[in-house]
């Protein structure tokens, strides 16, 4: 019998391509383009909407295209895996599912309805933003500012997206790999943790200890920076001068920018037209001892040594992360008491505050603690009627190092007289408890605390004339409603801040709103750009506002409230 086909006894059907026929045609790119679109998720296309809509809506502190783009992308790709994780959810559970046509339809209608949404809340970008920026003095944005944001969303969604398929893609092949060798469950399991891992892996092991050892570098860098500006002193008084005990440059650039600036006595006689001291100004950088019980002995040392113990005014500070001292509270200090004061401090980091916070969060404590104790001991052993009223104070970070570096326990027997806490950030201790405890009816932004007779809340309105007598300890907050460092509050995930209930504060958009998730986003990055707005606003505090709160604590003799409003016209400027 004749030999078949090859064709034939391979049970083909229909005739054998020719050798030199052209190739098969490859997909076309239509049908690719089809296949990655059915892949998206409709429910998470107009989550994704509607997290970048309420992304756009003003919070405290007013923000760039750059960064408000940034944040809408972030917030779309949020809620673009969320609405693909409840899909996936529904689908693991067995539930019903339609048919490829109606699932088609339904993206193209979700697309659709999210392009609306984008577009309608897109319009209104520009006047939300104008609700804060007029608040806080800040010129209008200009009329192109929604398409430059939804540019840059844009992209950063598209990016974000992608990586979270990455993610996918990792744990679909580990459990690819896996399913012939386990049970699929346990592939499934596994995939996931391995893409978890390799995740975090690099974030953590890679990208943070990046960011973290290149801003330890940039920080330590500026940290020793020598300022021609800021010359070593002269005076004899001066800490870092050639009789301190203290050497001038282990004081850090905050350290010597804090010593060599301030009033000097002929400036605040000019001013008062009365004879004024020098004031003392006493500071150890970070390093200037090898720890911090050595450094707070040595900032005690050096008190004694140029006599603050025999001034009318001491004052023990926590600086900020980065060692900064604010002129604006300092330099007010020393004209309403005619420089007849001493400012003590000394370094715990060279970081800014919220890095600091987040790599070494017990520092501002473990050296308000050290430096406090040695001060208190040496005050309270000192006769009663020959020793300088002691206070405290600090801003941001050092207002929550300041307010641990006394336990009441400590100090009822004979205790300091007051203490001014500027920008106190969401967890500090005494500030928390006395907002929760606020009496009935005061706003959470600027609370009323029993009969005020010890503790007091202002803000750029002078609040603390209340008519009530103080008691032997006065305590001022110093704090903005549109304070992120103060206001935030991790809770914002899930619940409505109490300070958003009407009325809001008087630098705080009327347009303001809460929404699940966002919100809490939305403070984060108002944290991180705080001081971007005009003095007297955001965490950016004013010398006037500080001088209210300084006449309040520790009572100046001789100002009228006229020459208290000729001092704030001079140090405003």
């Amino acid at each position: 019998m004749p030999a078949q086909p090859a064709a034939g006894r391979r049970g083909r059907k229909g005739p054998r391509r020719p050798a030199n026929a052209p190739a098969k045609p490859a997909p076309a790119p239509r049908g690719r383009i089809s296949a990655a679109w059915r892949s998206f998720s409709g429910l998470g296309l107009v989550i994704g909407a509607l997290f970048l809509a309420a992304s756009l809506t003003p919070s405290l502190i007013p923000r760039s295209f750059l960064l408000q783009g940034v944040l809408a992308g972030t917030c779309f790709a949020i809620g673009y895996g969320a609405g693909a994780a409840l899909l996936w959810l529904w689908e693991y559970l067995q539930l019903p599912v339609a048919g490829r046509n109606l699932r088609r339809n339904a993206t193209w209608g979700a697309a659709a309805l999210a392009a609306v949404v984008v577009v309608a809340f897109s319009w209104r970008a520009a006047e939300w933003q104008n609700s804060i920026r007029e608040r806080v003095d800040m010129p209008p944005v200009h009329t192109g500012h929604p398409i430059e944001v939804m540019a840059i969303a844009a992209l950063v969604a598209l990016v974000l997206i992608l990586l979270g398929r990455l993610f996918l893609l990792v744990a679909r092949l580990v459990r690819r790999w896996l399913a012939r060798r386990v049970p699929e469950r346990i592939s499934k399991f596994v995939g996931l943790l391995v893409a978890v891992l390799l995740f975090w892996g690099i974030v953590d092991g890679v990208l943070l200890r990046w960011f973290f050892n290149a801003a330890d570098e940039m920080f330590a860098t500026r940290d020793a920076l020598m300022q021609p500006e800021h010359p070593m002193p002269a005076d004899p008084l001066g800490t870092g001068s050639a009789e301190s005990l203290i050497d001038w440059e282990a004081l850090g650039r905050a350290g010597r920018e804090f010593v060599a600036s301030g009033p000097s006595a002929g400036q605040i006689e000019a001013f008062t037209g009365r004879p004024a001291a020098r004031p003392l100004r006493i500071y150890a950088g970070l390093n200037s001892a090898d720890d911090v019980e050595a450094r707070a002995q040595l900032v005690l040392d050096e008190m004694i040594r140029v006599g603050a113990f025999d001034r009318s005014v001491l004052v023990v500070v926590v600086p900020t992360g980065t060692g900064w001292m604010d002129p604006a509270a300092m330099d007010t200090l020393e004209y309403l008491h005619g420089g007849d004061t001493a400012i003590a401090a000394m370094q715990y980091s060279y970081l800014t505050s919220w890095i600091s916070l987040l790599v070494e969060p017990g520092f501002s404590t473990e050296a308000g603690r050290a430096l406090f104790r040695k001060v208190y001991e040496h005050w309270t052993a000192l006769p009663r009627d020959a020793r300088p009223r002691l206070y405290l104070h600090g801003l941001s970070l050092g207002a929550y190092g300041s307010q641990q570096s006394v336990r009441l326990h400590e100090v009822i027997a004979d205790p300091i007289q007051g203490a001014v806490w500027s920008g106190p950030p969401f967890s500090s201790p005494i500030w928390s408890a006395a907002t929760r405890a606020r009496n009935p009816g005061t706003p959470e932004w600027l609370p009323e605390y029993g009969d005020g007779s010890i503790l007091r809340f202002s803000n750029q309105e002078n609040h603390l004339d209340t008519g009530a007598p103080w008691g032997p300890v006065r305590i001022v907050f110093l704090q903005y409603a549109s304070d992120p460092v103060t206001f935030f509050t991790p809770d914002a995930l899930w619940r409505k801040p109490g300070w958003m209930n009407a009325p809001v504060g008087p630098d705080v958009s009327p347009e303001l709103r809460w929404y699940p998730v966002i919100t809490l986003l939305q403070l984060g990055l108002d944290m991180a750009i705080a001081l971007a707005v005009p003095i007297g606003h955001g965490h950016y505090y004013a010398p006037q506002h500080y001088i209210d709160a300084w006449v309040a604590v520790t009572a100046p003799a001789g100002w009228s409230a006229a020459e208290i409003g000729r001092l704030k016209a001079h140090v405003a400027e």
